[in-house]
């Protein structure tokens, strides 16, 4: 199955969906599992901006409980403050800068993903990670 957070939670957002897989059926009720979670393409073309770096990262962790997920990671430049009152248009990262930031992401979803499953989906879903 494919929900949307607004589904599941009266209050969530409707941009995240998650797929859940059906483990067993008790009569009406089905007992299901995380299968995974995307944002809507709507969502995705939305943050994306000219003058920015795009900085994606992904990486496979094992959680405590035996599950192996891979995880993406976007990122994106932020412009500079102004300055003597001019906007700075553009924001863009340097090569070696965007490789730092790449490690940066990698070694924190690793970190982050250190703990089982159950607790992991719920750092997903706020977006704490």
């Amino acid at each position: 199955f494919q929900v949307s957070l607004g589904d599941l939670k009266e209050e969530g957002d409707a941009f995240r969906q998650f797929k859940l897989k059906v483990l067993e059926v008790q009569g009406r009720s089905c007992l299901t599992n995380f299968h995974g979670m995307t944002l809507a393409t709507d969502k995705l073309k939305s943050m994306v901006r000219k003058n920015q770096t795009l900085i994606e990262a992904f990486t496979d962790v094992k959680t405590t409980d035996g599950y192996t997920l891979r995880l993406f990671c976007i990122g994106f430049t932020k412009p500079k403050p102004r300055q003597y009152g001019v906007p700075q248009k553009a924001s863009h990262a340097q090569t070696a800068q965007v490789r730092l930031i790449r490690q940066r992401m990698v070694s924190i979803m690793q970190r982050e993903a250190a703990i089982d499953l159950k607790d992991l989906v719920e750092k997903l879903i706020p977006d704490s990670i």
